[in-house]
């Protein structure tokens, strides 16, 4: 049998039995773990993901570029439009068959990246601007093929029925199209509706064609994948509630349909962006994109590709920038797709 306890007071002793002590951890009862919601769930399974972590740095460094190549272009001194070759402070940038003197394109203290065959702009910041005018384009596709095809999918796969079918066949009808052949074909057509073909085609009208042509092929694959995603909900016992409750359409897809989708929304606009940059690359590699004298990543790949044999360094800097973009940004979605569903984890 335990010993009694012995508490001194004021010149009393009490005698106290241990068994009777009760720690104030005791009292206050077993501590109650603590809840998360599904965000604070899925932002902690992502910061341990260091290949997530660091694509996403990667891709917010290349934005922060992009939104700063002004204050960047002014810092550095330069700018992607001017010929410096011709400039009396720079004569000898070209040699006499017109390519970079020195090693490695060019490259100097003065000029980073070195200078551009022929004409003899800076390479940097060509680089910078070439970079803020691809991730605009992408970011506003983006954002349009993603809101058509979450609406058109949502309509589709709720309603179902005659208006799931006609959702279906007008799907079909625009997958039905080759996207590069229409890209190339109908990017002048376009432009021509506007600018006569006597006269210089505006870039921001250039910008509009581009967005407006290849929005119009973009959100078929999203607005299917939304769509099979709402039938798979559409008779799961939550969204009958709501109806059985006399809840509106609007408020079902809004508050029980929307947040169980958004998973595969997110990771699919991941993917979308990339994409959407390469293509523009493409049109403005092969004419019927960005021309003369607007920077833009699918121009420097012309250029490049033409000089690529007297100077290759001109080739490597857009190259190795797209490359390490597109590879970022396709990690960061496999990795946000591992947060949000860890059973597809790596």
């Amino acid at each position: 049998m335990t010993s009694p306890t012995k508490a001194e007071g004021s010149g009393a002793t009490v005698a106290l039995d241990p068994e009777l002590v009760v720690t104030a951890e005791a009292a206050e009862g077993p501590k109650q773990p603590e809840g998360r919601s599904p965000g604070q769930l899925m932002w902690q399974r992502f910061r341990r993901d260091r290949t997530g972590v660091v694509s996403a740095c990667v891709v917010i460094f290349f934005f922060l570029v992009a939104a700063l190549a002004p204050l960047i272009a002014k810092l550095y001194g330069k700018n992607p439009y001017t010929l410096y070759a011709q400039e009396p402070d720079y004569p000898f940038l070209l040699d006499d068959f017109a390519m970079p003197t020195g090693s490695f394109g060019g490259m100097s203290g003065e000029f980073w990246f070195g200078v551009e065959p022929k004409l003899g702009r800076d390479v940097f910041t060509m680089l910078v601007y070439g970079m803020r005018t691809s991730l605009y384009i992408a970011v506003a596709l983006t954002v349009l093929c993603v809101t058509t095809g979450v609406i058109i999918g949502l309509i589709g796969g709720y309603f179902g029925g005659r208006v799931d079918y006609w959702v279906g066949r007008v799907t079909d009808f625009f997958l039905a199209f080759p996207q590069q052949l229409f890209f190339i074909a109908f990017m002048p057509v376009v432009t021509a509706m506007f600018v006569s073909p006597q006269d210089e085609t505006p870039t921001y009208l250039r910008a509009i064609a581009i967005i407006l042509v290849m929005w119009f092929l973009g959100w078929m694959g999203l607005a299917r994948l939304v769509r099979s995603s709402v039938l798979s909900l559409a008779d799961r016992e939550f969204v009958e509630a709501a109806k059985v409750s006399g809840a509106s359409p609007w408020r079902i897809v809004r508050k029980e349909i929307l947040p169980n989708i958004v998973t595969p929304i997110l990771v699919q606009a991941t993917y979308i962006l990339p994409s959407t940059i390469l293509s523009i690359a493409f049109l403005s590699y092969i004419g019927v994109g960005f021309v003369e004298p607007t920077p833009d990543w699918g121009r420097m790949f012309k250029i490049g590709t033409d000089v690529y044999e007297q100077d290759p360094m001109f080739l490597l800097f857009p190259g190795a920038a797209l490359v390490i973009f597109v590879l970022a940004f396709n990690l960061l979605g496999d990795s946000v797709r591992d947060a949000f569903d860890p059973k597809t984890g790596r």
